[in-house]
């Protein structure tokens, strides 16, 4: 009888008993609900192959996807840490921690160099998961140091926001931040090279209000977000029902305020198209001299006639 407790039966349990599914094989769509193999997610460019929704990305699947094998990220100066000893339910140094341990960088944004499709650039992506992808005194360094690295290289600069907007817990010197990223768009631009914004979901508050709406070109994911106040914010002030579709992509497009609503699959052709565009000078023009004709003295009315 041991034997057969002992021996046979672990046996024939091992056998049968089926193995644990590990949690991320599966993946819901936040749109429609479909459930999609993370295989098949990642061959899609987690772009739901139902209907079409762009799910949000880590900054390092942006680079990988936007830049050729071979990028470099760049370490960002470090500002000083919680400067107004901000606490609320939390310190905000503790939350800090907890979204450093949670991500595994320092802060919302990651700059790298490369090249797409053989051309030079800079991209600074940002991460949406590290709270709320919000722009402290980190991010503006890190703006403003890509635009450095830009203008160095002589590449064009590539931002990719994904923020609900400036950082509360820095106070006033989050929203200094907003000035700050604008003197680094100006860099990219007095120097002559192209600056293009990748706008995802979701780009609203001070980062809409700052540098996501300053590039020569505008590019927006399908389904994305993209404003400054939110719509429940909006309606309660004016009273009235937004239309549908408000502040999302097709609906900035429509109204001219963005340039193209471009799928992720596409993006990095577009890039470099848009890049070559931009870099070339474009045939010279001839100067045509207009010919004018003598002025002639209009006649001088005379009373009587």
């Amino acid at each position: 009888m041991n034997w057969l407790t002992n021996f046979v039966r672990p046996k024939l349990q091992a056998l049968v008993s089926k193995k644990e599914v590990p949690d991320n094989l599966w993946h819901k769509c936040p749109s429609c609900g479909a459930m999609i193999f993370h295989r098949d997610l990642e061959d899609n460019l987690h772009v739901c192959q139902h209907c079409g929704f762009h799910m949000r990305l880590d900054p390092m699947q942006r680079l990988k996807m936007t830049l050729d094998a071979g990028f470099q990220t760049i370490e960002l100066p470090k500002p000083v840490v919680d400067p107004l000893k901000f606490r609320d339910q939390k310190r905000y140094t503790d939350r800090l921690k907890d979204a450093q341990s949670k991500t595994g960088r320092p802060d919302a944004i990651v700059v790298a160099h490369g090249r797409i499709d053989g051309r030079p650039a800079v991209v600074a992506a940002f991460d949406f998961t590290f709270m709320g992808g919000s722009m402290g005194m980190a991010v503006g360094e890190g703006l403003l140091a890509a635009a450095k690295l830009a203008v160095l290289q002589q590449a064009p600069l590539i931002v990719v926001p994904a923020s609900g907007g400036a950082r509360m817990q820095e106070g006033i010197l989050s929203l200094m931040q907003m000035p700050r990223t604008i003197i680094a768009a100006e860099m990219v631009k007095e120097a002559g090279l192209p600056y293009l914004v990748i706008l995802t979901d979701p780009t609203t508050g001070g980062v809409t209000a700052s540098f996501a709406m300053l590039g020569d070109i505008h590019i927006a994911e399908p389904g994305a977000q993209i404003g400054f106040a939110g719509a429940r914010v909006i309606e309660s002030t004016i009273r009235e029902t937004l239309p549908e579709g408000f502040q999302r992509s097709e609906y900035l497009l429509e109204h001219g305020m963005v340039d193209m609503v471009v799928h992720r699959r596409e993006m990095k052709g577009m890039l470099s198209r848009l890049i070559d565009l931009l870099r070339s000078p474009g045939p010279g023009a001839d100067v045509v001299r207009i010919p004018t004709e003598p002025s002639r003295p209009r006649p001088v009315p005379v009373k009587g006639r």
